[in-house]
């Protein structure tokens, strides 16, 4: 294996390590006082000085045209909404159950693409379908036995089916496919400040830390799972690909779950890890599905039909 190839997975695997960390700093904000838009206004908006200045230093330009603007403007408030709906479940749900339940994105997108766009049905999404259940059924329970909070639920997949539209928009558009990664990102940041303050006067009142290790949480959340994420995120991309970057997304869910018992003590039981892989599992199947194609290929291949 090529150097640049360790680099590529080292830098996919700690992309999707530090997107895992949004719960650990953004809960110990709600006990300070703060509301889920009150922490994602100062988390996107930490975020856009960042992202100018890495646009600044390699000599890109900050503008983007009437048609840019458009397109933009539609994923920022979708992701937006994305993020909102998932920082909102974690006062419902467990965190790292929430994040599993999350990676759920991938076979929406695969659904809507059938639907919508005419993309060729494979038997490979049945299949993911019936493990993503299984695994959901899993989740849908409390260490107490309980079923889990329907509205907490609702949250997530609300913020899966935001994220899985925004990623379909960002395929298909042509628009949006021309402005590069970095700088689009910083719009859409720019974009959900703007949703995040509409908030306010549907009450979701701006409030800001009581102490001073909030304010390191809200630095952190804007470096860590956005900025130092996403600038891992591109570079393995451009390294070993689109496919295995995103099967090792899988280890966001897994940072979730693992930063969710060690730093805010939160339970994780059994059941609640085996739902877990078979949502990761079904998902990884998703997004490796030409390479899963080509391998039965080549198995079938091995062992030839008797006539």
């Amino acid at each position: 294996m090529k150097f640049s190839d360790i680099k590529g997975y080292l830098l996919a695997a700690l992309a999707a390590a530090a997107y895992g960390t949004n719960p650990a700093f953004a809960i110990p904000l709600y006990e300070q006082g703060m509301n889920p838009n009150s922490v994602l206004f100062f988390r996107y908006i930490l975020g856009v000085p960042l992202l100018a200045a890495m646009l600044l230093f390699r000599g890109h330009n900050l503008t983007l045209n009437k048609h840019e603007h458009a397109a933009v403007g539609v994923l920022g408030i979708l992701m937006a909404f994305s993020s909102l709906s998932l920082f909102e479940s974690y006062k419902f749900i467990n965190s790292g159950v929430a994040s599993t339940l999350l990676f759920v994105y991938p076979i929406l997108v695969a659904l809507l693409m059938i639907f919508f766009f005419h993309e060729k049905f494979k038997y490979t999404v049945a299949v993911c379908l019936l493990l993503m259940c299984s695994g959901l059924g899993l989740l849908m329970k409390t260490p107490s036995g309980e079923t889990l909070s329907p509205y907490g639920c609702l949250l997530v997949m609300v913020s899966a089916l935001t994220y899985a539209l925004y990623i379909i928009i960002v395929n298909v558009s042509h628009v949006v496919r021309n402005i590069p990664t970095t700088k689009l990102l910083l719009y859409v940041l720019l974009w959900g400040c703007v949703v995040f303050l509409a908030m306010i006067p549907m009450g979701s009142p701006l409030s800001v830390p009581t102490k001073a290790t909030g304010w390191l949480n809200l630095a952190a959340l804007a470096i860590i799972p956005t900025v130092f994420s996403l600038a891992c995120t591109t570079r393995a991309i451009q390294l070993i690909g689109s496919t295995p970057t995103a099967i090792l997304g899988a280890l966001e869910p897994v940072s979730a779950v693992i930063l969710s018992v060690l730093v805010l003590g939160q339970t994780i039981t059994t059941r609640d890890i085996w739902g877990g892989i078979l949502i990761i599992l079904a998902t990884t199947l998703v997004i490796a599905d030409k390479s899963v194609d080509k391998l039965i290929l080549k198995v079938r291949k091995m062992f030839p039909r008797r006539h």
